[in-house]
């Protein structure tokens, strides 16, 4: 089939990201015979705050956007996930995302709970120094539950270094010292970890690279398709490329394009680097939608843009032989029915972008011991727990004959849980 026999298959609204994430909890917890009162303390989150952020304009206008900061679980440690800016940021959104970094950190055997934070606000549509002020306003509105033995902060969609850098100041500030473990994803000047940024990037591609073994399928005999092309899937997609793996197809926020014998990936990033977006890029074809992307015949897939991109209503046309999951729940539960029956192995989120976190927790540690790490030391120690991570759900997967997701969000909970009963209930 050409690209231009493809249809793009047209997408209904569906359930949330929290509906899809109680329902794999909900399977976890009915593989590990566990009652309903475990399920009830998993599934509600410890702690929510809802914050009202103001904001003066550079031309002096003022205007109010809603911040959000969910801490899932603290049975295993202090509460760590990413602060999103979009304008879809939704308080159910960052309760599903908090919960899979509950599940990710457990699985990878990170000594921290889950937590996730966001603003709803558009960041291409302000100034550095109003996006400065919105962080400083909501740091300093939910002050109160962060800290390095609380809750540690990281970027994530729309936010960066820079971001992390206004946080950790303005936590500093108001504690009267420098507190660097307050966050992850700082710059190195302020004790960022080498090895930080392309993190989760390499993760996936560790993951993607064992997937590919598994079936018997060597680097340079595969191809691969990148949605997204910002934090995660530009890594994933270079990574991929110095690996091996033909690269056939990218898509960004404005649009996708392909190319059968394989994009120059190396060349296409300076392309993006001077225009902004894949589009337009000279040595590839621009396909007619970018949604076009997930429906290419291809080795692998891997979805790095946003949540609940494969659904019931284009599961079914999806031709990639392994799925690895580079953003947060990018595949509903009907998806993954649809996909097993299929034969199409999914490796799922809490695995396979798990290094953003892994390396996160390196950074806390180098922090808190003010000693830093070679980055040659940060990536073996990465490659280590993403293969060790890999073996570990692999096998109890064909143990127990489940899917990846089901063996990893049941291996999670699972050590959740008897964090939990060792701890017991506060009377």
């Amino acid at each position: 089939m050409t690209i231009s026999e493809l249809t793009p298959i047209t997408k209904e609204s569906g359930a949330s990201p929290l509906t899809d994430a109680l329902e794999q909890l909900r399977q976890a917890v009915d593989v590990l015979g566990l009652d309903d009162g475990v399920y009830s303390i998993l599934s509600t989150p410890r702690r929510e705050m809802t914050v009202s952020v103001p904001l003066r304009r550079d031309d002096g206008t003022i205007e109010v956007f809603t911040g959000h900061r969910v801490q899932h679980n603290l049975s295993r440690g202090p509460a760590k996930g990413g602060l999103r800016y979009s304008p879809d940021v939704r308080l159910d959104e960052v309760r599903a995302l908090a919960m899979w970094m509950t599940w990710k950190c457990a699985l990878l055997d990170v000594p921290y709970g889950g937590a996730k934070g966001g603003i709803t606000i558009d960041p291409r549509r302000y100034s550095p120094a109003e996006l400065e002020r919105v962080t400083r306003r909501y740091t300093s509105e939910i002050s109160p539950i962060l800290g390095p033995e609380t809750d540690i902060p990281a970027p994530d969609i729309g936010t960066d270094e820079q971001t992390m850098s206004w946080v950790m100041d303005t936590y500093s500030t108001g504690r009267g010292h420098t507190v660097l473990g307050v966050v992850t994803g700082k710059p190195l000047a302020l004790g960022g970890s080498l090895g930080r940024a392309s993190a989760t990037s390499r993760g996936v591609v560790h993951t993607a690279l064992a997937a590919l073994d598994e079936l018997g399928i060597a680097p340079h005999q595969a191809s691969s398709a990148v949605q997204g092309f910002g934090k995660v899937g530009r890594g994933a997609a270079l990574f991929l490329h110095e690996a091996g793996v033909k690269v056939v197809a990218v898509s960004d926020q404005y649009g996708a394009v392909h190319n059968d014998a394989g994009l120059d990936v190396p060349a296409l990033t300076e392309f993006v680097d001077r225009t902004g977006s894949v589009v337009g890029y000279p040595e590839a074809q621009t396909l007619p939608d970018k949604d076009l992307l997930l429906l290419l015949e291809v080795t692998l897939l891997v979805p790095a843009a946003v949540e609940g991109v494969l659904d019931a209503h284009n599961a079914g046309a999806v031709r990639a032989r392994i799925i690895v999951e580079g953003a947060n729940g990018p595949t509903t539960p009907e998806a993954d029915e649809i996909l097993q029956n299929n034969d199409v192995l999914v490796v799922p989120d809490i695995l396979a972008n798990a290094g953003g976190v892994v390396v996160s927790y390196f950074e806390w540690a180098q922090a808190n011991q003010a000693y830093w790490w070679k980055a040659h030391e940060v990536e073996q120690r990465l490659a280590e727990r993403m293969r060790a991570g890999w073996q570990r759900v692999r096998q109890h997967a064909k143990d127990k004959n489940l899917t990846l997701r089901t063996a990893a969000t049941s291996l999670a909970v699972k050590t959740v849980t008897e964090a939990h009963q060792s701890r017991g209930l506060y009377p």
